[in-house]
């Protein structure tokens, strides 16, 4: 794969495919060129509206077509791995939705089966990739602010959402956790690495999955995090990480900013632009599109292990506040 476009599979035909495919047709070098559905209705509608030019009715058609060179995963939670681990099984590379599967052991195991395969595997957490998001982790990194002491962010919607709804139902992996509380957690991990003490408190659906849901992180180095999702009210949507030296804060939608704002120990302002292209999902297709020009089966922006440790984490939280899928 180097000068011909990289051609791709789309799995599911929601909301969420359609604007990953409307930044895919906008990505020199990529080509949308398959979708595959359970409904082949479904697959043939979505292929008409994004000049798409073959549809399947199933899963495994698509994941056959020796045509597509790497799938993109859009379906509910709940059929992430079933869906992820029939595409790698076919010898397709594959970009998975977030959050990547429901839990630690479904999630080690599509792991484990790209990298028995050599094949390229990556959940789709399009945060990471931001630009702007980016530029925060490299001034981070470079001790712009100091030592990170603090980071905050708060992930709330107004919902509320009526019985039988995806944001509701165990069977679909439903509640704000995996669906907004990954954003908050991410960022967390992305300045702070992996919390060594965890604390939760939620507010539960009567279906059991969580509707409002508070998480504190405490760190080796002493930094915390102070994280929020829910669905029963919008919040800011903004983040900070606070450092020694400095802070950064992050403007509302946090998860997909255009930028930011640099405050020093001294109390000089920076306010830094960096504008996300499309629908935003853009820079994750260009990182898939790179790693597979380089012959990489792993991201360095995403790495597995680093998927699996934030996976770890939900999994610890849902367990303390008494949310489960089984």
């Amino acid at each position: 794969m180097t000068d011909t476009p990289i051609r791709w599979g789309i799995l599911a035909t929601g909301w969420i495919a359609g604007r990953f495919t409307e930044d895919l047709l906008r990505l020199e070098g990529a080509e949308p060129v398959a979708v595959g559905s359970r409904s082949a209705e479904a697959a043939t509608a979505f292929a008409d509206k994004h000049g798409i030019a073959r549809s399947y009715g199933s899963w495994q058609a698509l994941a056959e077509d020796p045509e597509v060179d790497v799938v993109y995963v859009a379906t509910p939670h709940s059929a992430h791995h079933a869906a992820t681990k029939l595409c790698l099984e076919a010898g397709k590379p594959v970009l998975c939705e977030k959050p990547f599967t429901l839990d630690v052991p479904t999630s080690e195991d599509l792991v484990a089966t790209a990298r028995a395969r050599g094949l390229f595997l990556m959940e789709a957490m399009w945060m990471r990739t931001n630009p702007a998001i980016r530029r925060v982790a490299e001034l981070v990194a470079q001790g712009a602010i100091g030592e990170p002491t603090h980071v905050q962010a708060d992930f709330g919607v107004r919902g509320p959402f009526p019985p039988g709804h995806r944001m509701r139902a165990p069977e679909l992996g439903g509640g704000a956790l995996l669906d907004l509380g990954i954003y908050p957690l991410t960022f967390a991990y992305l300045f702070l690495g992996r919390p060594s003490t965890i604390e939760a408190w939620a507010s539960l659906h009567p279906e059991g999955t969580d509707a409002n849901t508070g998480m504190v992180l405490g760190y080796d180095s002493g930094a915390v995090a102070t994280l929020h999702c829910g669905v029963r009210g919008e919040s800011s949507q903004r983040a900070t990480i606070t450092g020694t030296e400095g802070r950064i804060e992050v403007p509302r939608l946090f998860f997909r900013p255009d930028g930011f704002t640099l405050t020093s120990a001294s109390g000089a302002v920076e306010e830094v632009d960096l504008p996300a292209r499309g629908n935003g999902m853009i820079h994750e297709a260009e990182e898939v599109d790179r790693c597979l020009r380089e012959g990489l089966t792993e991201s360095p922006l995403i790495p597995l292990d680093s998927t699996l440790e934030i996976m770890s984490v939900l999994d610890d939280i849902r367990a303390r506040i008494g949310v489960s899928y089984e």
